[in-house]
Protein backbone atom coordinates (compact mmCIF):
# COMPACT_ATOMS: atom_id res chain seq x y z
CA UNK A 1 0.00 0.00 0.00
CA UNK A 2 1.31 3.44 -0.95
CA UNK A 3 2.06 6.06 1.70
CA UNK A 4 -0.41 8.95 1.76
CA UNK A 5 0.75 12.54 1.38
CA UNK A 6 2.81 13.54 4.41
CA UNK A 7 3.60 16.96 5.83
CA UNK A 8 6.43 16.70 8.39
CA UNK A 9 7.08 19.43 10.95
CA UNK A 10 8.58 19.93 14.41
CA UNK A 11 6.60 20.96 17.50
CA UNK A 12 7.75 24.38 18.67
CA UNK A 13 8.04 25.37 22.33
CA UNK A 14 5.36 28.07 22.09
CA UNK A 15 2.79 25.47 20.91
CA UNK A 16 2.90 23.71 24.30
CA UNK A 17 0.82 24.54 27.36
CA UNK A 18 1.45 24.49 31.12
CA UNK A 19 1.05 20.68 31.07
CA UNK A 20 4.07 20.58 28.71
CA UNK A 21 2.09 19.05 25.84
CA UNK A 22 0.83 20.59 22.61
CA UNK A 23 -2.14 22.82 23.47
CA UNK A 24 -5.35 21.37 22.05
CA UNK A 25 -6.19 24.38 19.83
CA UNK A 26 -2.83 24.03 18.04
CA UNK A 27 -4.03 20.83 16.40
CA UNK A 28 -6.46 22.87 14.28
CA UNK A 29 -3.46 24.95 13.18
CA UNK A 30 -1.62 21.75 12.25
CA UNK A 31 -4.61 20.59 10.21
CA UNK A 32 -4.71 23.89 8.33
CA UNK A 33 -0.96 23.83 7.60
CA UNK A 34 -1.14 20.24 6.36
CA UNK A 35 -4.15 20.99 4.16
CA UNK A 36 -2.35 23.97 2.64
CA UNK A 37 0.68 21.82 1.80
CA UNK A 38 -1.55 19.02 0.49
CA UNK A 39 -3.32 21.43 -1.87
CA UNK A 40 0.05 22.82 -2.98
CA UNK A 41 1.24 19.24 -3.71
CA UNK A 42 -1.89 18.80 -5.84
CA UNK A 43 -0.95 21.92 -7.81
CA UNK A 44 -4.04 23.70 -6.43
CA UNK A 45 -2.62 26.11 -3.86
CA UNK A 46 -4.61 29.05 -2.51
CA UNK A 47 -3.12 31.56 -4.93
CA UNK A 48 -4.21 29.41 -7.87
CA UNK A 49 -7.71 28.96 -6.44
CA UNK A 50 -8.13 32.63 -5.61
CA UNK A 51 -6.96 33.60 -9.11
CA UNK A 52 -9.88 31.51 -10.41
CA UNK A 53 -12.33 33.28 -8.07
CA UNK A 54 -12.54 30.21 -5.82
CA UNK A 55 -11.86 29.45 -2.18
CA UNK A 56 -12.77 26.75 0.29
CA UNK A 57 -14.27 27.14 3.72
CA UNK A 58 -14.13 24.81 6.71
CA UNK A 59 -17.64 23.88 7.81
CA UNK A 60 -16.75 21.02 10.14
CA UNK A 61 -13.59 19.95 11.95
CA UNK A 62 -13.48 16.90 14.19
CA UNK A 63 -10.41 16.05 16.25
CA UNK A 64 -9.90 12.78 18.12
CA UNK A 65 -6.88 12.79 20.43
CA UNK A 66 -5.09 9.53 21.18
CA UNK A 67 -1.83 10.68 22.78
CA UNK A 68 0.08 13.88 23.41
CA UNK A 69 2.80 15.54 21.39
CA UNK A 70 5.51 17.46 23.21
CA UNK A 71 8.11 20.10 22.42
CA UNK A 72 10.57 19.04 19.71
CA UNK A 73 8.57 16.00 18.55
CA UNK A 74 8.66 15.60 14.78
CA UNK A 75 5.15 14.92 13.49
CA UNK A 76 3.84 13.62 10.19
CA UNK A 77 0.41 14.82 9.10
CA UNK A 78 -0.78 12.05 6.79
CA UNK A 79 -3.50 13.42 4.53
CA UNK A 80 -5.96 11.64 2.29
CA UNK A 81 -9.25 12.49 0.65
CA UNK A 82 -12.24 10.64 2.07
CA UNK A 83 -14.94 12.04 -0.21
CA UNK A 84 -15.56 14.61 -2.94
CA UNK A 85 -19.18 15.72 -3.20
CA UNK A 86 -20.89 18.25 -5.44
CA UNK A 87 -19.87 21.40 -3.52
CA UNK A 88 -17.75 19.92 -0.73
CA UNK A 89 -14.86 17.59 0.01
CA UNK A 90 -13.68 15.75 3.10
CA UNK A 91 -10.06 15.23 4.14
CA UNK A 92 -8.72 12.92 6.81
CA UNK A 93 -5.48 13.68 8.64
CA UNK A 94 -3.64 11.34 10.94
CA UNK A 95 -1.03 13.13 13.02
CA UNK A 96 1.72 10.64 13.78
CA UNK A 97 4.93 10.99 15.78
CA UNK A 98 7.66 10.28 13.22
CA UNK A 99 10.08 8.67 15.69
CA UNK A 100 7.83 5.77 16.71
CA UNK A 101 4.79 5.90 14.40
CA UNK A 102 2.40 6.55 17.30
CA UNK A 103 -0.90 8.01 16.12
CA UNK A 104 -1.54 11.11 18.22
CA UNK A 105 -4.63 12.67 16.68
CA UNK A 106 -7.08 11.93 13.88
CA UNK A 107 -8.84 14.83 12.19
CA UNK A 108 -11.67 14.91 9.70
CA UNK A 109 -12.38 18.18 7.91
CA UNK A 110 -15.30 19.11 5.67
CA UNK A 111 -14.64 21.96 3.24
CA UNK A 112 -17.20 23.73 1.07
CA UNK A 113 -16.10 25.17 -2.27
CA UNK A 114 -16.96 28.85 -2.49
CA UNK A 115 -17.03 31.42 -5.26
CA UNK A 116 -15.39 34.66 -4.08
CA UNK A 117 -17.68 37.03 -6.04
CA UNK A 118 -20.44 36.68 -5.02
CA UNK A 119 -19.46 34.71 -1.92
CA UNK A 120 -21.57 31.57 -2.37
CA UNK A 121 -21.29 27.80 -2.69
CA UNK A 122 -20.18 26.47 -6.04
CA UNK A 123 -19.45 23.01 -7.44
CA UNK A 124 -15.98 21.55 -6.97
CA UNK A 125 -14.27 22.10 -10.35
CA UNK A 126 -13.56 18.90 -12.28
CA UNK A 127 -9.78 19.42 -12.28
CA UNK A 128 -9.76 19.87 -8.48
CA UNK A 129 -12.08 16.87 -8.08
CA UNK A 130 -9.67 14.70 -10.08
CA UNK A 131 -6.65 15.98 -8.13
CA UNK A 132 -8.37 15.37 -4.77
CA UNK A 133 -9.43 11.87 -5.79
CA UNK A 134 -5.88 11.04 -6.91
CA UNK A 135 -4.28 12.65 -3.86
CA UNK A 136 -0.53 13.00 -3.59
CA UNK A 137 0.67 9.54 -2.55
CA UNK A 138 4.32 9.11 -1.66
CA UNK A 139 4.83 12.90 -1.44
CA UNK A 140 6.64 14.13 1.68
CA UNK A 141 7.00 17.84 2.46
CA UNK A 142 9.56 18.03 5.28
CA UNK A 143 9.71 21.26 7.27
CA UNK A 144 11.07 19.63 10.42
CA UNK A 145 14.60 20.90 9.97
CA UNK A 146 16.07 17.42 9.81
Amino acid sequence: MREPFRFRFRVRYNECDAQQVVFNARYADYVDLAMTEFMRALGRDYKALLARGLDNQVVKLTLEWRASAVFDDVLDARVRTLKVGNTSFVLELDLVRAADGASLCRAEVVYVMMRTEPFEKTPVPEDLRAALEEGAPEVLIDQSGG
